[in-house]
């Protein structure tokens, strides 16, 4: 049924008018409090300014070192949200982020034990964890 499908022309003329009230938004920081959704370590982080984020990875950066978070799959205000199709392009969108700490998670103890034949082993695993700090999330205009 074509009749149910929108005209192209109206749709392209709706897009427009919708891509340049986000676009004055944006030039004019009428956009509240920016939140982003970026993928880090493996997975996936709602954030907003000022989070922490308690990553379960090591990360090359020593304590004190900005970081560029480039992955940022969605971008989002009071009024608009940006997804990318996967990703948003990195020349628009900008999380930096500050290693806060680098540390180890608690000692995780891995018993095995057979009854009757004299068999124990322990195991004690420990992880890597970085705990970043969100600066600022930046959208410009296109």
């Amino acid at each position: 049924r074509s009749s149910d499908l929108p005209d192209a022309r109206e749709e392209a003329i709706h897009h427009a008018e919708v891509v340049q009230r986000i676009n004055n938004l944006i030039a004019n920081g009428q956009f509240g409090r920016l939140f982003a959704v970026i993928h880090f370590a493996s997975r996936q982080w709602k954030v907003t300014n000022e989070d922490l984020i308690l990553s379960h990875a090591d990360i090359d950066a020593k304590c004190g070192d900005k970081i560029r978070l480039e992955k940022v799959l969605l971008v989002g205000g009071d009024d608009f949200t940006l997804i990318g199709k996967p990703l948003l392009d990195r020349d628009h969108v900008r999380v930096e982020a500050t290693v806060i700490e680098k540390t180890e998670s608690c000692p995780k103890i891995h018993m095995r034990f057979w009854k009757r034949h004299r068999y124990q082993r322990k195991r004690i695993i420990v992880h890597p964890q970085t705990l970043l700090r969100i600066n600022t999330i930046d959208r410009k205009s296109t």
